[in-house]
């Protein structure tokens, strides 16, 4: 059974990020002041299906309210949702429609969990934003509500990169190394040496069979890196072509608004840009200086809820007080 909801409530803003590990929830009041939070798991529909990853949620927004006090969810002025997975026009009108039926709030807005990093970064709701993590992913949005995204569904979306595709390169190369196919390179012994084993015959099979269990793939991305920074030339080339996406994004970005002949920031974000790599960030720098001269980039660390409640006072044409009082509370 769904959350019941109370009319005359005293939250403006249900702002939700929930991305493929976790699940943050604010409740706001229309003064910006966070009146309660929660955090859950992550959000998957691809893989549990819509109604199962709305309940989720919906777990998450009855802790928020038991957070600040309520018996029950009032019903808010705007619901904010900055969701994974929700990457096609089509997936946003089927999860507005789903969030909708439940009542949380008057008005819903879905969108790609992307716009919630970049809202985070900007001090109005311009500029462009390149989210490098597990995957990687890129939007950018104008205050007259024109927005600039990619499907981001992986190379079938001709994606490449982010920390589990680095990875998978990473694994790719170190396999041809050491049986002859290809080039000789470190990764070849630092792979399998980070599990402690001897080989990456021995590592492939660990991950094949399942000793290795295959979350822990992403600890291979840190120890590119390591051999990357340490001169490699094979791990070299795979950081400075994960550095050229990022900024082939953003410059598309920029193009597609408008915002390449003039000031703009570009919000870099997620796990591998915020790790703010000397090779990678430097190299982002150094293209988009090149291809944007008036880009003005910056790493984003603040949590992403920050820019779904920003989004959420947006809508309602909040003042700037409670823009810069939510801003406080998550350190933004």
């Amino acid at each position: 059974m769904g959350l019941t909801v109370r009319e005359n409530s005293p939250v403006t803003v249900l702002a939700i990020d929930a991305g493929n590990s976790k699940t943050d929830v604010a409740l706001l009041g229309g003064d910006g002041q966070v009146l309660g939070a929660a955090r859950a798991g992550g959000f998957q529909p691809p893989r549990i299906g819509v109604a199962a990853a709305v309940d989720l949620l919906e777990k998450a927004v009855r802790d928020a309210a038991a957070d600040a006090g309520l018996g029950r969810l009032p019903k808010a002025r705007h619901l904010s949702a900055c969701l994974a997975n929700v990457d096609l026009p089509v997936e946003e009108r089927q999860l507005t429609e789903a969030l909708e039926e439940r009542g949380w709030a008057e008005a819903v807005d879905v969108r790609n969990d992307t716009f919630a990093l970049l809202r985070a970064g900007v001090e109005e709701p311009r500029g462009v934003a390149v989210v490098c993590g597990a995957g990687v992913n890129c939007c950018g949005m104008q205050p007259d509500g024109r927005t600039a995204r990619f499907p981001a569904l992986g190379k079938l979306s001709g994606d490449w990169g982010g920390g589990a595709g680095l990875a998978e390169e990473a694994l790719w190369y170190a396999a041809r190394a050491e049986d002859g196919r290809g080039a000789d390179t470190e990764l070849a012994r630092a792979l399998p040496a980070h599990f402690a084993l001897d080989s990456v015959y021995a590592l492939i099979e660990a991950f094949h069979l399942g000793r290795i269990p295959p979350g822990r793939r992403h600890e291979l991305t840190p120890v590119l890196f390591a051999v990357s920074a340490a001169g490699d030339p094979v791990a070299h080339s795979l950081v400075e072509r994960m550095a050229d996406e990022v900024v082939a994004l953003a410059v598309v970005a920029l193009r597609r608004l408008g915002l390449l002949t003039v000031p703009a920031p570009v919000v870099l974000g997620g796990s591998v840009l915020a790790a703010e790599h000397p090779q990678l960030n430097g190299r982002v720098e150094r293209l988009l200086a090149e291809q944007a001269p008036l880009a003005q980039p910056s790493v984003v660390t603040a949590p992403p809820v920050l820019g779904a409640a920003l989004l959420g006072l947006d809508a309602l044409n909040a003042d700037r007080a409670a823009h810069r009082r939510v801003r406080r509370h998550y350190g933004g």
